[in-house]
């Protein structure tokens, strides 16, 4: 029979398994704490603690591939430790079909479990039999607490009150209210403007990367990443929480409305812009494909005919066509008439006004961002120096240090090549305080360019203004109808127009 682990004092090499949970931090058993059991039981056994598996604040439900648990697996398999230890069974995983695989691995390696609290030894039969009976009684006890918790947030959810999970990004959980992250919550605020812009989830996530920014997790952006981010409501200052239903590792279904739980917080973009850049992702989604060109025609598919067809340009043709009705506008005529409105929308009273208020609230914005900046790259070079300490002591090993170290380093760059081009934004802004004067110099500035504006720009115009434009008929006298993408009024532009219009109209 196999001498039992705990009374065998020959050197081994052993890995440690830290899984905590967030219960158990809040009771004062920090991951350090049981870090620190396990140097204290090796030692007495003369074994060498070769790698630590840290998995502080993951879930017992699975943790097989989690990448951690891989890295011991493939740990275990090349001999490069020959034993694991952890604090109880129930440390180590809630999954009975779990544990029972983690004992046959270990068996198949001949490499041993070591439960500092439970004394078990997986060599034996008995030793097996009781491993089993610890391994359901550890599962049972976790869907006991699930169930318990799962009665705790339907009822904390139909009273309104906070469940304190994981705040969405740009916030935090502060005293059980969900506050403004200030490291985040401007590099959300740019998701918004750099959507509305480029309209592509996949070119926003590659410019955030590229600009040095990162998940909380630390991960680069992908296009689901941004998406999720820009259709949560909690920027524009609603947040609903247990909302999903996880049926798997990543999968999950919707609860009832009736569920849910909601919390109102400060938001991080107006409103206004947040349903814009969803409603172009709506209809972006409502075509099954994805957006394709930037059309030539600056006002793209935003001409309608009054009987509800689209009208189009042909390339030869110098009028926009419908071809339900056949009515016909000259395409001179019609970009004077909206060459006008622009100028118009640009000059309102509101627009003045919403100018003024952005261009202070952009000053702060880039302030922010710029202080969030700084600290980041105050974060990013307080690892790396981290992970040079501990390569120096030893506690890494090379390959373990390129692997860390050289996506920090990238990142660093990044950020300090963003770095300057902020400063020098933020100086700008600060230095070049916008009046009302400057703004209705804009707006005549655009008014006399516009016939000479390259497309691309005079689209970016349209865009960021209209929403609809229907050429329609009123006694007998062709009008063009506007549908703005914000405010101000129709009847506000006109009084503007009449009293702004220059004297070469």
């Amino acid at each position: 029979m196999k001498e039992n682990i705990f009374q065998n004092n020959s050197p081994k090499d052993i890995g440690v398994w830290i899984r905590v949970s967030s219960e158990d931090q809040a009771r004062g058993e920090s991951p350090e704490h049981h870090r620190q059991r396990a140097r204290d039981f090796a030692a007495k056994r003369n074994w060498t603690i070769k790698q630590v598996y840290d998995l502080s604040g993951v879930s017992g439900k699975s943790v097989m591939e989690h990448p951690e648990a891989q890295r011991m697996l493939a740990d275990i398999a090349r001999g490069h430790i020959t034993g694991l230890v952890f604090s109880k069974l129930a440390r180590l995983a809630r999954n009975t079909q779990e544990l029972l695989k983690f004992s046959e691995i270990f068996r198949e390696h001949k490499a041993d479990l070591v439960s500092m609290q439970d004394e078990i030894d997986t060599s034996s039969p008995s030793g097996r039999m009781f491993y089993t009976f610890q391994a359901a009684q550890a599962q049972w006890e976790r869907e006991e607490i699930a169930e318990r918790q799962k009665a705790s947030i339907l009822i904390r959810a139909k009273l309104g009150k906070s469940i304190n999970g994981q705040a969405p990004y740009g916030y935090q959980w502060k005293e059980r209210k969900l506050v403004i992250q200030p490291d985040e919550a401007p590099v959300r605020r740019k998701m918004y403007d750099l959507y509305l812009h480029y309209r592509r989830k996949g070119t926003v996530a590659k410019m955030l990367n590229a600009a040095g920014h990162r998940t909380r997790g630390g991960h680069i952006f992908h296009d689901c990443t941004v998406s999720r981010m820009l259709t949560c409501p909690s920027a524009k200052g609603v947040y609903y929480f247990n909302r999903i239903r996880k049926t798997g590792s990543w999968a999950g279904t919707e609860k009832p409305e009736e569920e849910w739980g909601k919390v109102e917080c400060e938001a991080v973009v107006p409103e206004e812009l947040w349903n814009q850049v969803n409603r172009i992702m709506e209809e972006q989604g409502k075509q099954y494909k994805k957006p394709g060109k930037p059309p030539v025609n600056p006002y793209g598919n935003r001409v309608w005919c009054q009987c509800g067809t689209k009208m189009y340009a042909r390339t030869d043709s110098p009028k926009y066509h419908c071809r339900a009705c056949n009515r016909k506008i000259s395409i001179t005529m019609f970009d004077e008439i909206m060459r006008q409105e622009v100028y118009a929308y640009y000059g309102s009273q509101d627009q003045v006004a919403n100018r003024l208020k952005d261009a202070q609230k952009n000053l702060v914005d880039t302030e922010q961002a710029l202080t969030a900046l700084q600290r980041d790259i105050q974060k990013v070079r307080d690892e790396m120096s981290h992970m040079v300490k501990l390569s120096f002591e030893g506690q890494i090993t090379p390959q373990g240090f390129g692997q860390f170290y050289k996506p920090a380093e990238e990142r660093l760059n990044q950020l300090l090549a963003h770095l300057p081009k902020l400063e020098a934004n933020f100086a700008r802004l600060k230095n070049n305080q916008v009046s009302t004067e400057d703004i209705l110099q804009d707006a005549k500035r655009i008014y006399q360019e516009w016939p000479d504006m390259p497309a691309d720009k005079k689209r970016a115009r349209v865009e960021s203004v209209f929403q609809k434009i229907e050429v329609c008929e009123l006694n007998g006298v062709g009008k063009i109808r506007v549908t703005f993408s914000g405010l101000p009024s129709s009847e506000e532009l006109c009084k503007n127009l009449q009293q702004m219009a220059p004297a070469t109209c």
